[in-house]
């Protein structure tokens, strides 16, 4: 299915500089992946639903609310600068001018 040349192909593609050992050992690795997709791509999934997994999960999440945090003062005085009532910080945009 695949060879030597086309590994060499994506490994240039993808900036890897592989020995005479790993070609061999990865067109060995990628062929049996290929084989293993084209097995798969013989199965009837005319009826069975699209998932993104093989078992039913859901994320325990909680209500996102705002509210406001009762002590101001703490993490103001824990920003490594502040000026007044705001957090300083370097700027990151210059002027338009």
């Amino acid at each position: 299915m695949i060879d030597r040349e086309q590994v060499r192909k994506v490994a240039h593609l993808a900036r890897l500089d592989l020995t005479e050992e790993e070609e061999e050992k990865f067109t060995s690795q990628l062929d049996d992946i290929l084989e293993y997709f084209e097995q798969l791509s013989e199965l009837d999934t005319e009826n069975v639903k699209p998932t993104t997994r093989a078992i039913d999960v859901s994320n325990v999440t909680r209500p996102d609310r705002l509210e406001p945090f009762r002590d101001r003062e703490a993490i103001l005085n824990a920003a490594p600068d502040r000026e007044d009532d705001f957090f300083k910080v370097p700027q990151i945009l210059q002027d338009s001018e």
